[in-house]
């Protein structure tokens, strides 16, 4: 500071955060209450609460998980399973597969690109806006498969934290579909008593109570402009939705919309659309103002598409394209082309053992941590 052409330097305070600090804070303030509400009682041995809130695999960037379901299994005597620890291992494989090969090879190229958005033309922008919620689905998927398959291989059962969430028909959905320990936790302890506080408003309190939600979820990611502006996009639409959803549900009902493949279809694209563009208005790799430029020049549609390593691309597109289709086989053919859960032990080796390859031949093994350890 300066007063009177004196300077008086104040120390730089720099604070060193616990890695995922708000997963575990999430979970005690989930357990205290659980305990108000009277759902389970008071744990009195300190070192089944510290192990629950500290369980290595979920300590960095979840699941979020309960006391109820956790404390249980803790006191319980805990044998070694051969089911648990083969699905287990396949979580895991499938989750480096996620990370490794999909997440951390795209994000060579959008590094690249959002570090530097000024440089880049509206084709190459628009590329990067579609690719990246697959990122951020493959890094934080492939995280929470592999604490859920270390969890199972030690004979803990751990939720499950999405559901195929780019198959969803509407935001609504997706947000029941992705990282769903986070979601089932601001369901309960946030939008469910605002819900109450508001219900008198009627619609009017639910799409308040909705906004308010959002806005929270957007302050956990980040105390700024750009996440409040994403948790703003997020809320309009999803009021949109709950304001039209009557009207929405009688029209599909009418032309017996509801199972078409191509009005499914056309739900599963705008809804991955709409998420994709909500981080133009907000996110922790650019400012808003950056963001409507990014938006301008993809309106525009202008320059060519940068391409840095054709290599990479083309391993963004393999791996991307088997992602989508294990998870389009499970959610629209559950029951046909069994590769990692077939009958015959040899086509259970050689599928795993193609992943196994591809990990090892095109998985980015020096790209860095989880995107989500910084929250």
């Amino acid at each position: 500071m300066d007063y009177f052409s004196i300077r008086f330097p104040l120390p730089k305070l720099n604070l060193l955060l616990p890695v995922g600090i708000s997963f575990y804070t999430f979970m005690a303030i989930g357990y205290l209450f659980d305990i108000y509400n009277e759902e389970i009682k008071a744990e009195k041995n300190i070192g089944l609460i510290t192990l629950f809130l500290s369980f290595f695999p979920l300590v960095l960037s979840g699941p979020i998980e309960r006391a109820p379901s956790m404390l249980p299994q803790f006191k319980s005597e805990l044998t070694f399973n051969y089911e648990k620890a083969v699905q287990g291992f396949k979580f895991i494989i499938w989750g480096y597969f996620m990370k490794l090969v999909v997440a951390d090879r795209i994000g060579i190229y959008t590094d690249v690109v959002l570090s530097n958005m000024e440089y880049h033309s509206g084709k190459t922008l628009l590329f990067t806006v579609l690719i990246y919620p697959l990122q951020l689905y493959a890094d934080l998927g492939g995280y929470s498969l592999i604490a859920i398959g270390v969890a199972g291989v030690l004979g803990i059962k751990v939720r499950r934290n999405f559901n195929r969430p780019f198959f969803a028909t509407t935001l609504s959905e997706f947000w029941r579909r992705w990282h769903m320990s986070l979601i089932s936790w601001i369901l309960d302890y946030v939008y469910t008593p605002l819900s109450f506080a508001f219900r008198r408003y009627k619609m009017k309190g639910v799409l308040l109570t909705v906004i308010l939600t959002l806005f929270i979820m957007g302050m956990w990611h980040g105390a700024t402009l750009t996440y409040l502006m994403w948790a703003l996009f997020q809320g309009v639409v999803l009021s949109f939705e709950a304001i039209t959803k009557n009207k929405k549900f009688a029209f599909e009902k009418k032309y017996n919309l509801s199972k078409k493949w191509w009005y499914i279809a056309f739900g599963i694209s705008i809804t991955y659309i709409l998420f994709a563009f909500s981080f133009l208005t907000g996110g922790n790799r650019h400012t808003f103002s950056e963001g409507i430029m990014a938006f301008e020049k993809i309106i525009n549609f202008s320059g060519s598409i940068f391409i840095d390593s054709p290599s990479n691309l083309i391993f963004i597109i393999l791996g991307a394209f088997i992602l989508l289709l294990k998870d389009f086989k499970e959610e629209f053919f559950s029951s046909r082309l069994l590769f990692f859960n077939n009958k015959l032990k040899i086509i259970r080796i050689l599928s795993y053992s193609f992943i196994i390859i591809l990990i090892l031949l095109i998985g980015v093994f020096d790209a860095g941590q989880f995107i989500y350890f910084k929250f």
